[in-house]
């Protein structure tokens, strides 16, 4: 079975359901395959997710049967209610080390090699960044035959120290503008030219009083 994620690509609700599953069957597994209020509690909480998301149960119920027509989740019996998990790896034929990594990247966005290693932590524990990144320019170079890359070196942002990879499982990543963000930086500047005549004012006003100073002393 081949995912087709360039033609039809996991909807923000898809990829926040998949995702959560793919957490809990590494962080709680005792309590895993989830029912479906564990299941939505994981998709709304405040912590480690980016966006936030406030998902009903009527909406994680259709991304779970979207997910299922796409042999990415299988429902389950339970004792006492119907469970799901997720046949990620399977169907996209990736490593665990790999899965980890995007299972993090839906559920928090873009990220550098380094963060990524920090917050898998409970997920897989990597070497070092160079493991992580290994995996990423595998993910970032899979053949078309396989489906194709399901990760891209995003453009660094201005200021920043790394560039960023993103997960392309919801499509191509939306990258800010590069005229929004000019127009952003410039208008910090008249502020920013505004302190620094103050400051240069008060400087010059101290040298004339320490100047008058000294002339009194006769020094």
């Amino acid at each position: 079975m081949t995912f087709d994620h360039q033609n039809t690509p996991l909807s923000a609700e898809q990829a926040r359901v998949l995702a959560t599953l793919m957490e809990k069957q590494r962080t709680v597994p005792d309590s895993y395959p989830l029912t479906l209020n564990s299941l939505l509690s994981g998709c709304n909480q405040k912590t480690s997710r980016e966006p936030l998301m406030q998902l009903s149960e009527a909406e994680a119920l259709a991304a779970l049967d979207a997910l299922r027509e796409r042999h990415l989740v299988v429902e389950v019996s339970g004792q006492r209610a119907m469970r799901w998990e997720h046949n990620f790896e399977r169907v996209l034929g990736v490593p665990s080390q790999a899965a980890a990594l995007l299972g993090l990247l839906i559920l928090r966005g873009p990220q550098t090699a380094a963060e990524l290693r920090t917050n898998a932590e409970r997920w897989h524990r990597f070497a070092d960044t160079s493991s992580v990144e290994a995996f990423l320019e595998e993910l970032q170079e899979r053949s078309a035959d396989k489906g194709g890359p399901l990760v891209r070196l995003l453009p660094k942002a201005p200021g920043a120290r790394e560039a960023r990879w993103a997960q392309l499982l919801c499509g191509e990543p939306v990258l800010p503008s590069a005229p929004a963000a000019h127009h952003g930086a410039a208008a910090g500047w008249p502020d920013m030219n505004e302190r620094v005549a103050a400051l240069e004012a008060q400087v010059a006003q101290l040298q004339q009083r320490l100047d008058a100073l000294t002339n009194a002393l006769g020094r």
